[in-house]
């Protein structure tokens, strides 16, 4: 490498995603540096990167352990405190032989509910005493900024002894009102069915599991929220009935009804997000929010997940919201662009429709639907 160590060092490269905003930063050898910038790819000017290049800066960030399991399964992800200035989530892999690297820049300061533009239900259900909340969405959709928001609100405004479970840990936590022992997989715990087993006997309040990937996570963590303690997790699915469906089918068919039974007990709320552009720049999330009252209880027991949606749409006077009702509210107040919008939706051609009514300046008034079909959507479940 020679000459080229100062032009690709490491800390030069994590100052310019720290001081633009980025989000990303990915290096892989073939191409310059790239960042993702207010969501879009943007190749630095700088040179191309070498092998040697990606392996020396892998090198000079990741731990021996991290570096060991790169080389016997072919990646690894940890977390990296860069000074004062921002922890970042990082993965390295390999790819055509050569190793590559993705850098997340964790922001180091909170967001409260109201920058984030979070539901108000969802405030209300994280301070009940029990109960499941899975937050939901794909990859890089901010599931971690808004669960680690509820634990910083719990931190500040309750006094409960909060277990996080993470892989890696992200966002860090000090002891505020709240008492918060944070572990993290492959450093103080072998696997998250370990360490929720253990948790429970720990005199949890409040426990976050990372992720809920595995039948045992997933088992485990049902059962903790039966048992008295409010349990975050998270889910990389779409929408509160892709969530419900997916957990059940983790579960061999014998199992399922009585998982059913045991999920619409414990289930108290499902936030699924996606994060879009937001104009000039930054990003901005939007939102589906089901609220689990008695009627969607019955419909996860009964096995009526397809009837979710429509329970959502009917569903505002319990904090509910659907995902394409967010996304409309997002393009009406200017926040967002029309195709970022509909590339997100759920049911493209019926928001493309209310857009395209709504510049017209014909709003649909949802208010006198929505008395006879609630009345109908919950009188029906309740007598089945």
């Amino acid at each position: 490498m020679g000459t080229q160590v100062g032009t690709v060092l490491i800390d030069k490269l994590l100052d310019t995603v720290v001081n633009t905003g980025a989000s990303d930063l990915h290096l892989s050898v073939g191409q310059p540096p790239v960042l993702r910038l207010h969501g879009r790819m943007r190749k630095l000017e700088t040179k191309v990167l070498e092998p040697d290049d990606t392996v020396s800066l892998m090198k000079s960030i990741t731990p021996e352990r991290c570096q060991q399991e790169l080389q016997e399964v072919g990646g690894t992800d940890f977390g990296f405190a860069f000074g004062k200035k921002g922890r970042f989530r990082i993965a390295v892999f390999k790819q055509k032989s050569n190793v590559s690297l993705v850098l997340r820049l964790i922001p180091s300061e909170f967001l409260t509910f109201e920058q984030l533009g979070t539901p108000e239900a969802m405030h209300e259900l994280i301070q009940r005493p029990r109960g499941l909340i899975l937050v939901t969405g794909p990859t890089g959709s901010g599931k971690t900024t808004t669960l680690a928001s509820c634990i910083n609100w719990l931190n500040h405004n309750t006094d409960r002894h909060i277990i996080t479970i993470e892989d890696p840990i992200e966002y860090y936590h000090e002891h505020i009102k709240s008492t918060i022992n944070q572990r993290e997989i492959g450093n103080d715990v072998p696997s998250f069915p370990e360490a929720l087993r253990r948790a429970l006997r720990m005199d949890p309040d409040c426990i976050l599991v990372g992720e809920m990937r595995d039948l045992e996570t997933i088992e485990a963590a049902i059962t903790a929220a039966e048992t008295g303690h409010i349990v975050f997790g998270t889910l990389h699915t779409t929408g509160a009935e892709g969530t419900v469906n997916r957990i059940i089918d983790v579960f061999p068919t014998n199992q399922q009804e009585q998982i059913r039974t045991q999920l619409s007990v414990a289930i108290i709320g499902i936030l699924s997000q996606a994060l879009l552009p937001r104009q000039p720049k930054g990003m901005v999330a939007a939102y589906e929010m089901l609220t689990v009252t008695p009627a969607v209880s019955n419909l996860i027991r009964e096995n009526k997940t397809y009837r979710i949606s429509s329970t959502i749409q009917t569903g505002k006077k319990h904090g509910m919201i659907g995902l394409d009702e967010s996304l409309f509210n997002l393009w009406r107040n200017g926040s967002v662009l029309e195709q970022d919008v509909l590339e997100k939706a759920h049911k493209v051609k019926d928001l493309q429709e209310k857009i395209t009514q709504a510049k017209q300046g014909i709003f649909t008034d949802d208010e006198d639907e929505d008395v006879f079909e609630d009345e109908d959507e919950e009188g029906g479940s309740e007598q089945s």
